[in-house]
């Protein structure tokens, strides 16, 4: 998958210390004095050097124990977070701790406790659904939700993360896919054996988008809500690359990462496009933590190229009826905000969202403020 190097800036040349004076040890025991504060320093840095350690390797941990957990329980979605599991208790004592990550919390999140959701007094079974199911983009899988699968567990949501074919884990031959319906047959199967009168909201990411308005137009009467995340929400008639088409000149990030593979020979068009890992952390972690960049980096997969060109066919009656949000990524190098609002403004949604600080993965850039507009968007009630 790439040097992993190219995705991290080369350390700083260390400098070197003159020789420190030994000095008395201070008899106040206050705590204070130059030794003291030379001391706390000491302890401030190892503890960062620690930290950033620990924190990558738990996101590669969280990949390895996702990868076996679908391997041992299926091949597809996986219903509890791959960051950290706890047994579920009605008691206080037991509450469900928060995401494992250690991401430094930002001034801009929201600050959400435990139950927080169920505390402003909404109850889960007064919503249409409690059941999120989340879609990936492209290159991406379920890997990337760990995050938000934990803190929407947390908040007593039923959560769904699923691999499209030849992603994650799924062992479907990328360059053997040939259409759209292939690729999100994963999605399609678990919303056809949904019990009758159940519903589900569904967030699509990226290439994602065309995947959740694919299913919206076979099972509008199964999607309670459909989010749009920093994704391609496309109008009738549309292919995702026509809509990536709308983009800026030959120039732009998104074109220069782009490597095409011609499985079937360079006379045939290409099976599937990669992404220049050495560009990657530019065009689409340009906020996110190292930590979650080295996961990508090792998990993303190649994207299917004919679902990218395959147009939609997306009617009123069914596609239209299910109720739509987006959530804009204002800081997203792959999909820049213009491009989020041509789309927007072509095929208004119900309500827009806007991301201060999110990149194109918000998943990692932003998860708690990202988390609060899910919950917004599940308690919203349709309109009178």
């Amino acid at each position: 998958m790439g040097n992993l190097c190219s995705l991290f800036a080369p350390p700083k040349p260390v400098k070197k210390r003159r020789p420190i004076k030994k000095r008395q040890p201070s008899l106040s025991g206050s705590g204070s004095g130059p030794n003291t504060n030379r001391l706390n320093r000491f302890r401030s840095s190892s503890s960062n050097k620690f930290d950033d350690a620990v924190t990558q390797e738990q996101a590669l941990a969280a990949a390895a124990i996702l990868s076996r957990q679908q391997k041992s329980g299926g091949s597809l979605p996986f219903e509890r977070s791959a960051s950290q599991r706890h047994p579920v208790s009605g008691s206080k004592k037991n509450q469900l701790p928060r995401s494992s990550s250690t991401r430094s919390r930002s001034s801009t999140d929201p600050l959400l406790q435990p139950h927080q959701f169920l505390n402003q007094g909404v109850k889960l079974d007064d919503l249409e659904t409690n059941h999120f199911i989340l879609i990936h983009g492209g290159g991406f899988g379920a890997w990337c939700w760990y995050k938000t699968i934990a803190l929407l567990e947390e908040d007593g949501f039923k959560v769904t993360a699923i691999d499209l074919a030849g992603c994650g884990i799924n062992s479907f031959n990328i360059n053997g896919i040939a259409s759209l319906s292939q690729y999100v047959k994963p999605l399609t199967d678990i919303l056809e054996k949904l019990p009758i009168g159940e519903k589900v909201i569904l967030v699509g990411h990226d290439f994602g988008g065309a995947c959740i308005s694919y299913a919206m137009e076979l099972f509008p009467s199964k999607i309670s809500k459909a989010v749009f995340l920093a994704a391609a929400m496309l109008t009738n008639g549309q292919s995702t690359l026509d809509m990536f088409s709308l983009q800026a000149g030959p120039n732009d990030l998104m074109r220069k990462a782009q490597i095409f593979i011609y499985t079937n020979g360079n006379e045939h068009p290409p099976t599937a496009i990669d992404l220049d890992k050495s560009l990657i952390r530019d065009l689409l972690f340009n906020q996110s933590p190292s930590k979650d960049i080295a996961l990508a980096s090792v998990s993303m997969k190649s994207i299917p190229f004919a679902p990218v060109l395959e147009k939609l066919s997306l009617s009123d009656g069914n596609y239209g009826s299910v109720r739509r949000y987006y959530i804009e990524t204002l800081e997203d190098n792959a999909i820049p905000v213009t491009l989020q609002e041509n789309m927007i403004n072509s095929s208004p949604p119900e309500k827009v969202y806007r991301l201060k600080g999110a990149d194109h993965a918000p998943f990692f850039s932003k998860p708690q403020a990202l988390h609060k507009l899910l919950l917004e968007i599940a308690r919203n009630i349709r309109p009178t």
